[in-house]
C-alpha cells in the first residue's frame, strides 16, 4: 500500500490538496491494516485522514529548500525507466 505514496515536496506545480489527501489516505490504510474501515471505525478513520492531510499541507507550506523545483513529467519518466530496468519492458 505505502509504495503508492509519492514525494510531494518541491514540485512545480506544487502538490494539490487532493494529492496530499490521497497520500494521507494511503498512510492511514497502512497504519490501520485495512483499505476500508468497518462501520464502527469509519469516523475515526476519516478524522485521521483529515488530520494527516491538514498537517501535511502545513508541512509542505513550511518546508524551505534551495534546490530547484522538480518537474513531474521528468520524475515520472525516471520512475518508468527504473521500473523497466528492474522488471523489463511491458
Amino acid at each position: 500500500m505505502c509504495r503508492n505514496i509519492r514525494t510531494l515536496a518541491n514540485f512545480e506545480p506544487p502538490a494539490t490538496h487532493d494529492e496530499v489527501g490521497a497520500a494521507a489516505l494511503q498512510y492511514v490504510r497502512k497504519i490501520a491494516g485495512t483499505t476500508a474501515p468497518s462501520k464502527a471505525n469509519e469516523e475515526a478513520f476519516a478524522r485521521a485522514v483529515a488530520a494527516i492531510t491538514q498537517i501535511t499541507d502545513e508541512l509542505l507550506a513550511e518546508l524551505v529548500t534551495t534546490a530547484p523545483p522538480k518537474n513531474r513529467e521528468v520524475e515520472a519518466a525516471k520512475a518508468r525507466a527504473r521500473n523497466e530496468a528492474r522488471f523489463g519492458p511491458r
